[in-house]
C-alpha cells in the first residue's frame, strides 16, 4: 500500500489548480507509478512543485522518479536518470544525475516506454539502497 507523506504538501496542493489535462496525466502516471510498486513513498513537495516517488521520503536518495506539472505537460523526472539506460531514446536533461520526459499525453503516460523507465529507475535505486526485493514489485517489458 502507497505511503503518502504529507509534511511537505499534498497532491492537490501540487496538481490542484492545473488543467484537466494536466492532472488526467499526473493521474495516469502516477497509476503507472503505483501499479509498478504499489509499496511506494510518495512525498508532494509543494515548495518544489512536485510528487516524488521512492522507497522513503528522501528526496535526492531515496526517491526514484518525480512528477512535475508544467502549462501543457507533466514532466516526469528520473533524479538518478543520467545511469539509466534508455533503449527508446526518451529521456531529456544534461545535468549530472537527473534526466526527465516530457508526457504531453494519457497516451504516452500510459506507455510501456514510459512503465520500462519507471521500472529501471525503481531497480537502481532499489540496488543502490540495497532495497530487499518485495513480492509487489512488478517487472515490466516493453
Amino acid at each position: 500500500m502507497v505511503t503518502t507523506v504529507t509534511k511537505l504538501g499534498t497532491w492537490g496542493s501540487v496538481f490542484g489548480r492545473r488543467s484537466k489535462t494536466v492532472k488526467a496525466i499526473a493521474e495516469d502516471l502516477r497509476a503507472l507509478v503505483i501499479g509498478l510498486h504499489p509499496e511506494t513513498v510518495e512525498v508532494p513537495r509543494k515548495g518544489d512543485k512536485a510528487v516524488g516517488f521512492g522507497f522513503g521520503e528522501k528526496k535526492m536518495s531515496e526517491s526514484y522518479c518525480y512528477l512535475m506539472p508544467q502549462t501543457d505537460r507533466v514532466n516526469i523526472g528520473f533524479l538518478w536518470g543520467a545511469t539509466l539506460e534508455d533503449p527508446n531514446a526518451l529521456l531529456e536533461g544534461s545535468g549530472k544525475k537527473l534526466r526527465h520526459v516530457k508526457v504531453f499525453d494519457q497516451e504516452t503516460a500510459r506507455s510501456a516506454k514510459v512503465a520500462q523507465l519507471v521500472h529501471l529507475a525503481m531497480e537502481e535505486r532499489r540496488l543502490g539502497l540495497e532495497v530487499k526485493t518485495s513480492n509487489k514489485t512488478k517487472k515490466v517489458k516493453a
